[in-house]
């Protein structure tokens, strides 16, 4: 049995930054006005001043320790202040992403019942009109102005309540300490491959992400780094590293403007990045354009989704010869599991065109990687004859310090993602992926469990079909933007299906041509022989977050409604 301690929190790192290096740079946001650039800073004794200050403030007006509290607050510095303020006061803040749609956020708030909407001023009519946090909110605070103040009734203003208690300007916090696994945090996952869920994040699980960012990743003291998505921002004061907000819409990341950004680069000599795909391909677009450099970058890390090659390579024109894409595979309930570096994915392409899956790389250290058969069936408690041998597609399964133990109010997807594993003492998470470990322990995703096709048409024929492996041998069709498979039902058969997005700056050949060419590449692979209808659908509908995630579900219906015998 495993000790725990009553002696967590993750903001004991932004108090030794702010003792050991109070004037170094914590904080930087841009502001973005015709051509010129201003930019708010703080430095890590600021940071840590402000947030002891908040911590105290939102004490007194009664929101305390064990409370839950929503916070949309654009990433600005009050939104780094307010975080660091509510995990010191041990308040349990409960972070959603804005792009996952007004239906699942209403959603997530009626599950996790907060007792605190802390929001700017949008977030608080959206509240209002939507009924977010209904019966359950004691406790609201605005950051920021300009809203109609009918909006606000009975809102405090962060601003007017830190002016109402300025007897706590520059006292130390005393910081509450939680036990390992006690909650600290709820983030909801996105909802791009299924409905949202709240995980259940400890300090236990952000330090092993922290240790993970150090000792895996080799940031360091002193580092800065451009910021592009709010959480993992968080991390870099934990790190001693400066978080550099550019002026972008973080929740759409495709929307963002390459020149902010390479501003924000510059004027900070940025040596760490953190892009989503979509980010990272209008960013190597841009730069190609133009022929910019990013000569002060030595690292850049990609996650959330898998990025293509074609991006990586164009984004890599940018940076220094020695500088490399670090690819990391995770979710919300576990991250980072393992990580590639770019030259070593490269020379893995050719695989991945004939169908090998994705190699997103070896565990990270701490991390145990399992492959078990494909089931929806709980499994209550974990026994290594469950693990299947290398190279064989199943389910991914997960075991480390960031991997969370459970869903918030749950119980029944808690059921079916987690395996008890007894001699541990901890729960290991199904990913929901399914992959293969190779011989030499290198991963490869071969696409969601659930996306995968059952076919009922008889042998030879191959009676299940993953999505990866299927359609990256499509996606070689130099007309195939992009493809995604799909099962419909053919006369009271399973069948799979493909639905093509073709790339529109191409000239297409004849429908009729086009359907012969995807049929050979169909007949010259084992796995996807079967494979014999194929619709065209105009633009794929994909998640705002990553522009990446493909809504297969949604493909699904479609095609089932237009596929014609």
């Amino acid at each position: 049995m495993t000790q725990t301690s009553n002696n967590a929190n993750l903001c004991q790192h932004l108090a030794n930054a702010a003792l050991h290096s109070p004037d170094l740079l914590a904080v930087a946001v841009q502001q973005a006005k015709s051509d010129s650039y201003q930019y708010q800073e703080l430095t890590f004794a600021q940071l840590h001043q402000q947030s002891d200050r908040l911590a105290y403030t939102l004490n007194a007006v009664g929101i305390v320790k064990g409370m839950k509290a929503v916070l949309m607050v654009t990433p600005s510095l009050e939104f780094f202040s307010l975080t660091f303020a509510l995990f010191k006061a041990g308040i349990i803040p409960i972070l959603v992403d804005p792009g996952m749609g007004v239906k699942n956020l209403k959603q997530c708030f009626i599950e996790s019942e907060p007792d605190v909407f802390i929001g700017i001023p949008k977030a608080h009519v959206a509240r209002r009109l939507l009924g977010w946090g209904r019966g359950s909110v004691k406790h609201v605070i605005n950051v920021g102005g300009g809203v109609v103040q009918r909006w606000l009734a009975g809102c405090h203003s962060i601003d007017q309540l830190l002016a109402q208690h300025p007897q706590f300007d520059r006292v130390a916090y005393p910081m509450e300490k939680l036990a390992d696994d006690q909650m600290a945090a709820i983030l909801f996952t996105s909802g791009s491959t299924g409905v949202p869920k709240g995980v259940v994040y400890s300090h236990k699980m952000f330090e092993a992400q922290i240790s993970a960012l150090k000792d895996d990743y080799g940031i360091q003291v002193g580092e800065r780094d451009l910021a592009t998505f709010p959480l993992f921002s968080l991390f870099g004061p934990a790190l001693g590293m400066a978080s550099i907000v550019p002026d972008m819409d973080a929740s759409k990341p495709i929307t963002a403007n390459p020149k902010h950004l390479f501003a924000a680069i510059e004027q900070y000599q940025c040596s760490n990045m953190f892009v989503n795909p979509a980010l990272l391909e209008r960013l190597g677009q841009a730069g190609e354009q133009t022929q910019h450099k990013l000569v002060s970058i030595k690292r850049v890390i990609s996650a959330g989704a898998p990025a293509t090659i074609s991006s990586i390579k164009r984004f890599s024109q940018m940076l220094n010869d020695d500088v490399e894409v670090l690819n990391s595979y995770g979710a919300t309930e576990s991250l980072p599991i393992s990580k590639i570096g770019s030259s070593a994915l490269f020379s893995t392409t050719e695989h991945t065109d004939n169908g090998g899956g994705i190699c997103v790389g070896k565990a990270i250290e701490g991390v145990d990687i399992s492959i078990i058969d494909i089931t929806e069936q709980a499994i209550t408690s974990w026994d290594d004859a469950l693990q299947l041998t290398p190279n064989q597609i199943g389910e991914i399964v997960v075991k480390g310090p960031m991997v969370s133990q459970q869903y918030y109010q749950r119980p029944d997807a808690t059921r079916v993602s987690k395996i008890a594993d007894t001699q541990a003492n901890t729960m290991r998470h199904r990913m929901g992926d399914v992959g293969y470990l190779d011989d030499h322990g290198l991963l490869w995703m071969c696409g969601r469990k659930a996306h995968r096709v059952d076919a009922t048409h008889p042998a030879p024929l191959p009676q299940r079909y993953f999505s990866i492996p299927c359609e990256r041998v499509f996606n070689t069709h130099p007309q195939v933007k992009r493809s995604a498979l799909v099962a419909v039902t053919v006369n009271h058969q399973v069948v799979p299906l493909l639905c093509v997005e073709l790339d529109k700056a191409l000239v297409c050949s004849t429908s009729k041509a086009l359907y012969q060419q995807l049929l050979n590449i169909a007949q010259k692979h084992e796995h996807t022989q079967g494979i014999s209808r194929f619709l065209i659908h105009p633009d794929f509908p994909v998640d705002v977050r990553h522009n990446a995630k493909i809504f297969r579900e949604k493909l699904a219906v479609w095609a089932q409604k237009t596929w014609k015998e």
